[in-house]
C-alpha cells in the first residue's frame, strides 16, 4: 500500500511537470499576419492585486506571451496606506524594467473605475497615466473628460467585464446611452466578451451589433498559476491579435483593425473573418490511406494549437468509427476513418467547430478538403 502511494504520488508529480513544461500558450500564424498573445487586462499590489508587477512580467515569461498591459485601477487604491502611489505609472515602469531584455511587448494602461454607466475600462497604449486622474467626478460630461484625454494620449479604449454582477445584477450586458455616445464619438473601441471566468454573449452581440473589438482578459488579481489552474490543463483567457509584425505598434493597429480573436476555457470567440483563418492553420490534414480493397479512408489530421477542437460533421459522409464527432487534442495527429462511398476524389467534409463561436448561440463551419493523392490539405 505504501509503495502504490508513492508510485501514484510521483504520477500526479510528473503530470502536474509535464503541465508546467507545455504551459506555453500556442497558436499558429494565419495569412499574413503573426498571432500574438495577449493579457491586457492585469492587476498588482499598486491597486488591488496581491502580487508585485514583477510577478506579472514572470507568469507571462512562462506562458510565452507576446504582450501584457498591466492596468491598474485609477480610482480604486485599496493598498495606498501600504503603498502610497504618487505615480500612476509606476507599476508600468517597474514592469518594464522587470522585463529586462526578454521580448515580452509591456504595454501602459490603467483601468478608468467608474459606477455604471460606463463602468470600468481600460486605456492602453497611453503616455501618462497621472493625466487620466480627475476630480472623480461621476457626472457623464466628467467621465467623457477622461476618455478624451485618453483620446488625446492615442489610447485604444475597451469596456471592461461589461456582465460584472456589482454592476450589472442580472449578468447581462446592456448599453447605457453614454456608452453610445462614447461608440459614436470614436472614445471605445473594444469590449470584453470574456473576463477572468466569465463570457457574455450580450457583450458579444454588443460587439457584432457596434463595431467593436472582440476582448478576452484574464483580469488576474491573485496568481495565474492558482486562478487558472494551470498546472491541471487550464489557461488563462487572453486575446489573440493578428499583427503585421511583432511589435507594440502592430498590435496596436490590429486591435483598432479589430482582427482578434478571444481564447477562453478552450472556446475560440470572433468573428468568422478572424476565427476561420486560425481555424484552418490550426487543423490540417496530414495523411490519408485506404484501407486495403476497400474505398474507407483513414483520414489524419494535425492540430498546431493550444486548442482542443470538437468537430461535428455536417456533411453527407459518415465516419466508419466514430459517430458525427471528432475531437482533435492539441498538438497531436488524430485519426477518423471516412466511409468514401466510392465518390470521386477530392472528399469536402464540413464540420461545425463546437469549440468556437461566431455569434451567440452560431458555431462557424470549416470544409476539410482530403485528397487520397496529397499528403496534406
Amino acid at each position: 500500500m505504501r509503495y502504490s502511494l508513492i508510485i501514484f504520488t510521483l504520477f500526479l508529480a510528473s503530470n502536474r511537470v509535464q503541465a508546467q513544461e507545455h504551459r506555453a500558450i500556442e497558436f499558429p500564424d494565419v495569412p499574413g499576419f503573426y498571432t500574438l498573445t495577449c493579457d491586457l487586462h492585469m492587476h498588482t499590489v499598486f491597486s488591488d492585486g496581491s502580487v508585485w508587477p514583477n510577478i506579472r512580467v514572470e507568469e507571462a515569461h512562462r506562458d510565452e506571451l507576446d504582450a501584457i498591459a498591466v492596468t491598474e485601477h485609477l480610482e480604486y487604491l485599496p493598498h495606498r496606506a501600504d503603498i502610497p502611489l504618487p505615480d500612476h505609472n509606476r507599476a508600468f515602469e517597474v514592469a518594464k524594467a522587470a522585463n529586462r531584455d526578454h521580448p515580452l511587448i509591456i504595454i501602459p494602461g490603467v483601468e478608468i473605475t467608474r459606477a455604471m454607466p460606463p463602468g470600468h475600462a481600460n486605456a492602453i497604449f497611453i503616455t501618462d497615466a497621472n493625466a487620466l486622474v480627475a476630480d472623480q467626478g461621476e457626472t457623464p460630461m466628467e467621465v467623457m473628460e477622461v476618455f478624451e484625454q485618453a483620446r488625446e494620449q492615442g489610447a485604444f479604449t475597451f469596456w471592461n467585464h461589461p456582465a460584472w454582477t456589482p454592476q450589472a445584477s442580472d449578468g447581462i450586458a446592456v448599453l447605457d446611452d453614454l456608452h453610445r455616445t462614447l461608440i459614436d464619438e470614436g472614445l471605445l473601441h473594444g469590449i470584453e466578451v470574456a473576463n477572468q471566468f466569465t463570457y457574455s454573449d450580450e457583450a458579444l452581440q454588443i460587439a457584432l451589433d457596434h463595431n467593436l473589438t472582440i476582448i478576452g482578459t484574464s483580469d488576474i488579481h491573485g496568481l495565474i498559476d492558482w486562478d487558472f489552474e494551470v498546472a491541471q490543463g487550464g489557461h488563462r483567457p487572453v486575446t489573440l491579435v493578428f499583427a503585421e509584425e511583432r511589435t507594440a505598434e502592430s498590435i496596436h493597429e490590429g486591435l483598432r483593425a479589430r482582427r482578434t480573436v478571444a481564447w477562453y476555457r478552450n472556446t475560440l470567440i470572433g468573428r468568422e473573418a478572424e476565427l476561420l483563418p486560425l481555424i484552418h492553420a490550426s487543423i490540417t490534414v496530414e495523411d490519408t490511406e485506404f484501407r486495403p480493397g476497400t474505398s474507407v479512408l483513414n483520414v489524419t489530421l494535425e492540430n498546431h494549437s493550444d486548442a482542443r477542437f470538437l468537430l461535428r460533421n455536417t456533411s453527407d459522409f459518415t465516419f466508419h468509427e466514430d459517430a458525427n464527432l471528432v475531437e482533435v487534442a492539441p498538438h497531436t495527429l488524430t485519426e477518423f476513418i471516412l466511409k468514401t462511398t466510392g465518390q470521386d476524389a477530392p472528399y469536402l467534409v464540413t464540420f461545425d467547430v463546437l469549440n468556437a463561436i461566431s455569434a451567440p448561440g452560431t458555431h462557424p463551419e470549416i470544409t476539410l478538403t482530403i485528397d487520397p493523392d496529397s499528403s496534406s490539405e
